[in-house]
């Protein structure tokens, strides 16, 4: 990340920002527009965090509605700036919501004296934490990873991103790139929003020279659609014959396609409420309904999310994302292991058994990289919670993803689970050793029997851990993590079952967030914290600390 913010900061060094000084033409109570003509390259809007959305239709010089954008206007004060692309004059068609008695009158909002007319949008990172050696988007939101796949060399990551703040809204795919899965290079916003609606979540494959993107139309109901890149997944053309597949569910989304090279077809899994449905295809176009995967199977506490299918040695690995109903509150991935013969998935385990992949409160929307080398099957997840996700202390972005993570399978008490380690590229980003704890660091613990382990810093605050052997169980504790007052969700003990002995714990601190690894593969455990300092402190009974710095 420290090579990302570098290259992005070299490339937008400080211009002058000019003041607009826009003069609104108010039409009623909340209703206003804004003519802007061109002269530079973006119109830095001001964004106030806890005000409502004021809905922006902008409009080209024939009138023609070219954008529809949903923006926390300011008020009264200025939280940050957001860049809207000015490609032309435009006018803007301004409604905004809420109690005017309260806010005051729109020709007052402050959001007209601090508009800015600029060459350049700031990215330099204000955050302290932002973390140092997972990916994050320069600024803005992010969530779901999407569309993930492996090309020449390179790793593309898409994901749901908001261009125009810090919170969830105005879905589009942003887009980063990586030749080692830990550093990324921000890249152009990949698919927009059109009349269908906005850009949700789904999945690219690689079809000779073209990459192939499926994803979720989420208008006035949620349709599937597909677009093409011929040049490697830079731009996309959208396909003319959108939307692909419909359907009267109210929640159908989250495509994930694959070849199936056993059935020699094309794959498609995707989320419909409380169950999954898989489709096959001969061209990526005209898809067959084959089967539904679900009903009484697993955990129902919420809506079935982001599916994945794939298949580990023998086994087959359908992943479910849910929220809420996760282990612990909020959203998380559940998994289950079968078979799977090109139409029908059929899950090996009791239709009540529930297997989760990280039994943290901050691992969500895994899915995995499409066409990964050496057959390695990668995923990564979005760092973080529906609980809390809009409300953690960061404003100039929010949201990270989990370290590259390897899967595999392995046996336990005659039940079948999926082994999750960190990626071998981690291995290249290991430093020196050294004394402390820092806050981008990896902490290897060996133990031998149950074991406590404390971070801490001079403030008091700490995250407790605890390996207890007999009952077979680890857990964490980030009730005293730092600040936690942000959501009456956040502070939390989770507990993980360890399917057997832990020799050694790997744990990756990386500012806001610690994930704790057996390396076995056999639990895994992640879970944002905010200290108001780095913990510099660790002390562990029961086993032996070695600490290493990561090469960022």
């Amino acid at each position: 990340m420290k090579k990302l913010m570098t290259t992005i900061a070299a490339a937008v060094l400080m211009a002058t920002s000019v003041q607009a000084q826009v003069q609104p033409n108010v039409l009623g109570e909340n209703h206003a527009m804004v003519r802007v003509e061109q002269g530079k390259k973006y119109l830095l809007l001001p964004v106030q965090e806890k005000e409502e959305n004021a809905h922006i239709a902008v409009l080209n010089g024939k009138n023609e509605m070219v954008k529809r954008l949903n923006v926390r206007l300011a008020v009264d004060k200025v939280d940050y700036f957001v860049p809207l692309e000015l490609n032309q004059a435009m006018l803007l068609d301004i409604t905004f919501q809420g109690d005017r008695r309260t806010t005051g009158a729109v020709k007052d909002f402050v959001c007209w004296k601090e508009i800015k007319h600029s060459d350049t949008f700031d990215t330099t990172n204000r955050e302290k934490f932002r973390p140092a050696y997972h990916h994050t988007p320069v600024y803005g939101w992010m969530n779901d990873p999407n569309g993930m796949f492996y090309k020449d060399g390179v790793w593309h990551l898409y994901y749901q991103f908001n261009p125009y703040g810090s919170q969830w809204e105005n879905m589009t795919w942003g887009h980063s790139t990586s030749k080692d899965l830990i550093h990324w290079e921000a890249q152009p916003l990949a698919i927009e929003s059109d009349w269908l609606g906005t850009i949700f979540s789904g999945s690219c494959v690689t079809n000779g020279n073209d990459v192939v993107a499926f994803y979720t139309s989420a208008g006035h109901h949620q349709t599937q659609s597909m677009a093409v890149s011929k040049d490697g997944g830079l731009t996309f053309e959208k396909f003319s014959g959108n939307p692909i597949l419909t359907s009267d569910a109210p929640d159908f989304r989250d495509p994930k396609a694959f070849w199936n090279e056993e059935a020699k077809v094309w794959n498609l899994i995707l989320a419909a409420g409380q169950e999954m449905r898989i489709y096959s295809s001969k061209d990526l176009k005209a898809w067959k309904y084959e089967s539904s995967f679900g009903k009484e199977y697993g955990n129902h506490g919420g809506v079935w999310e982001c599916p994945d299918l794939f298949k580990i040695d023998n086994k087959w690995v359908l992943l479910c994302n849910i929220n809420p109903g996760g282990p612990f509150g909020g959203s998380a991935t559940q998994y289950f292991v079968g078979d799977f013969d090109g139409k029908k998935f059929t899950c090996e385990s009791m239709p009540k058994v529930t297997k989760w992949m990280d039994y943290g409160k901050d691992h969500y929307a895994t899915v995995s990289f499409y066409n990964a080398p050496a057959n390695r099957r990668v995923v990564l997840a979005w760092m973080s919670n529906w609980q809390y996700a809009n409300q953690v202390p960061t404003k100039q972005f929010r949201s990270a993803n989990s370290i590259p993570r390897d899967l595999g399978i392995f046996k336990y008490n005659e039940e079948t689970y999926v082994s999750v380690k960190p990626s071998e590229e981690m291995l290249a980003v290991r430093g020196q050793k050294i004394k402390k704890p820092t806050e981008t660091c990896e902490i290897v613990i060996d133990v031998k029997g149950s074991a406590t382990i404390e971070l801490s810093n001079a403030k008091g605050e700490q995250v407790m851990m605890n390996y207890d052997a007999q009952k077979q169980t680890f857990s964490m504790d980030r009730t005293k993590s730092g600040d936690v007052s942000f959501s009456e969700a956040f502070p939390c003990v989770t507990t993980a079952p360890t399917y057997g002995s832990i020799r050694q714990l790997r744990l990756f601190i990386d500012r806001c967030s610690i994930e704790a690894f057996d390396s076995d593969g056999k639990m895994v455990m992640t879970n944002l914290v905010f200290p108001n300092e780095p913990y510099n402190i660790i002390k562990v009974k029961g086993g032996k600390a070695t600490i290493f710095e990561i090469n960022k």
